[in-house]
């Protein structure tokens, strides 16, 4: 687990199971996270109440794989984003984590430190993903998210 901001920490699987007081986990990753909590194995069906998103206390889990091409929602990312701002909001710690912390956790770090936190560019995914990277050298963000942000970055919100 590394901190890249003030109360922000990027993690990988062996972060997954750290619970602190005061601290909110987003577990980005299908395998093993997501499909525990939802209670599944395999796949989900996409009418699944919680296929994308499910939000327990202070922990999202985030039905995400890291595939070579886009195929992410956006509902994805909104939940994350609503999610990890009203917890920053609250004085809460954020750790997010994915397998192996080099690409979809940085990559929603990324994402909150420029569009709610105002921390990193929000001009575009790509300066914002040169300025993270200084602060996280680990990031390795695969072309599925990398071309999903760099394709959607406007439409974030």
């Amino acid at each position: 687990m590394q901190q890249v901001y003030d109360r922000l920490f990027v993690g990988d699987l062996s972060d997954c199971s750290t619970t602190r007081v005061g601290w909110a986990v987003i577990h980005a990753c299908k395998s093993p996270c997501h499909q525990f909590a939802v209670g599944y194995r395999g796949s989900l069906t996409a009418d699944h109440p919680n296929y994308l998103v499910l939000e327990r206390g202070d922990d999202l889990f985030l039905n995400m794989i890291d595939p070579p091409f886009p195929l992410f929602k956006m509902e994805s990312f909104t939940e994350f984003l609503r999610f990890a701002h009203e917890r920053w909001k609250r004085q809460i710690t954020l750790l997010i984590h994915c397998n192996q912390g080099e690409s979809r956790a940085p990559a929603l770090a990324l994402l909150l430190m420029s569009k709610r936190l105002g921390v990193l560019s929000p001009v575009s995914y790509n300066e914002a993903a040169q300025e993270f990277s200084d602060m996280y050298p680990a990031y390795r963000p695969g072309h599925g998210i990398r071309t999903f942000l760099m394709e959607h970055w406007e439409a974030i919100k």
